[in-house]
């Protein structure tokens, strides 16, 4: 795993440790198919007056390690610990914030809050005083009578957050909790939870969130862990000691999200596909991309500014995508060879250049040709649609051969991706009223 100081500010964060993750793992049994390992040795420290952020893709174990750090669920191998203690279950001392609001629909605002303290014993005067105060602080007094039905997303969440630091954790987790909201309202809540931080008037110690947001990691933490996928892993860890305000506009801001960018573009100077297509010949785990937005993403790299090279953190920001919208489609096309991703840029290959100048015909074409040759599983089922008489076959003849290889869910998701790539280029057919393949369309 590598290390990576920013320099600026030194560090406030104490060497003390408040949490404390040693060699995690955490394997499901996936019956006839194997195991599959979600994480695998992960190591991690939590100490006071830092912000930590788990950064990756989605599937690579942050949310796992989260819940395991909560308390949610007991990891299949190495230990945690909270203050020197392990941790067996939840804790009074750590709260979780997650992506989903999770409110009662049919209690209020107060009384949501209020929820954390019933269930501690708190007698009623004293649930009151502090679920008051905790709603104030994250900016949502006059509001404490409504129901969550009457908020907006971004409101939901403050009650979210309110409900998390009104028991006075010594540790807030936060699973990704700016995602299901718009940008401006991530933005916002986003600005005032720092400041809340910044100022001391939060009645915690550390906060650990995931995040698949690259930006999002470097504006607010001290450090960052960045994980790898199948298994999940640390890759690297980096330490940001860039002063609070950090402004998205400076150069040393700017380096730092384009080195995590390569970083997770490139290992040991070759293109990888690390989170996506393990396995080899049909195996390969397929993400379920469409062809309407590789589409897009060539025609934008091939455009003015780019030419056929864009630097990828630019590029996601001009096209308003996190790492786990583009990832997917720069790395699809890297898969059917029209692109390369390598140190942080997509380069459009000579095809990749020749779909972008084709008509919708001439692309067919290409797309076919290309899916034929570096898909293997469309390769497979065009074969043997060519050598039945009927030129038919079940679909779940596939879907069996998958899941000699992966779980049903990724053998479902994979074959629908290859289906609807094979649509496009009219390579092959499918009736999914009768859940089966053909050679009725392509010419």
């Amino acid at each position: 795993m590598d290390t990576i100081v920013i320099t600026g500010q030194p560090a406030v964060a104490s060497s003390a440790t408040i949490i404390s993750a040693k060699q995690v793992c955490q394997t499901y049994d996936k019956g006839s198919s194997g195991s599959l390992v979600v994480l695998e040795k992960v190591d991690l420290e939590l100490r006071p007056a830092e912000i930590v952020g788990l950064l990756g893709r989605s599937g690579s174990g942050k949310s796992t390690l989260l819940r395991a750090i909560a308390g949610l669920i007991r990891p299949s191998g190495g230990s945690i610990t909270f203050q020197g203690k392990p941790v067996t279950g939840p804790t009074s001392g750590v709260a979780v914030v997650f992506q989903s609001f999770a409110l009662f629909p049919w209690l209020t605002v107060l009384e949501n809050v209020e929820l954390g303290l019933e269930a501690q014993g708190v007698m009623p005067a004293e649930r009151r005083k502090r679920a008051l105060a905790a709603i104030d602080l994250i900016g949502l007094d006059g509001f404490e009578s409504a129901y969550p039905k009457e908020l907006s997303g971004g409101m939901r969440q403050r009650v979210g957050l309110a409900r998390a630091l009104v028991v006075h954790p010594k540790v807030l987790l936060m699973d990704e909790p700016f995602s299901a909201l718009d940008v401006l309202t991530a933005e916002t809540l986003r600005t005032d939870l720092l400041d809340l931080w910044c100022e001391g008037r939060m009645p915690i110690e550390s906060i650990l969130m995931v995040t698949h947001n690259i930006e999002e990691a470097v504006l607010m933490c001290d450090r960052i862990l960045i994980f790898g996928s199948n298994p999940g892993r640390v890759i690297a860890e980096i330490r940001v000691d860039m002063p609070q305000p950090r402004n998205r506009l400076d150069p040393v801001f700017r380096n730092l999200v384009e080195d995590i960018y390569a970083r997770m573009t490139v290992k040991n100077g070759v293109p990888t596909r690390d989170g996506l297509f393990p396995g080899t010949g049909i195996a390969m785990e397929l993400p379920h991309v469409s062809t309407n937005l590789m589409a897009g993403l060539i025609e934008t790299v091939a455009a003015e500014p780019y030419r056929g090279r864009a630097d990828l953190p630019p590029l996601a920001a001009e096209l308003r995508l996190d790492i786990d919208d583009l990832f997917p489609v720069a790395e699809t096309l890297q898969l059917l060879r029209f692109a390369d991703i390598e140190g942080g840029d997509i380069k459009l290959t000579a095809p990749g250049l020749r779909f972008a100048d084709s008509e919708v015909d001439e692309r067919k074409h290409l797309f076919a040709q290309h899916l034929a040759t570096y898909v293997p599983l469309a390769g497979h089922i065009r074969r043997v649609l060519d050598e039945r008489p009927s030129h038919q076959a079940p679909a779940r003849r596939f879907r069996d051969e998958l899941e000699d290889h992966m779980s049903a869910d990724y053998a479902a998701d994979t074959l629908k991706a290859v289906t609807s790539w094979a649509r496009y280029a009219e390579y092959f057919a499918y009736d999914e009223q009768a859940d089966l393949f053909t050679l009725e369309n392509p010419s």
